[in-house]
């Protein structure tokens, strides 16, 4: 169970890391409210922000 949680977090540090440096600010703040809607069960914010994180990743 906690090398599941490492491997978790570290991928998650490695596109939050992509999304930063392709985005900005933005992107970090976007892919931080996908992880908190999915935390808290909420289809409509980690939809919302996955679909915004992946249009502007690709303009980008």
């Amino acid at each position: 169970m906690l090398v599941v949680a490492a491997v978790y977090e570290c991928l998650s540090l490695a596109a939050a890391s992509l999304a930063q440096a392709r985005l900005g600010v933005l992107g970090l703040v976007l892919f931080c409210a996908m992880g908190v809607g999915i935390r808290a069960r909420n289809n409509t914010l980690a939809v919302g922000a996955a679909a915004a994180l992946v249009a502007l990743m690709i303009q980008a």
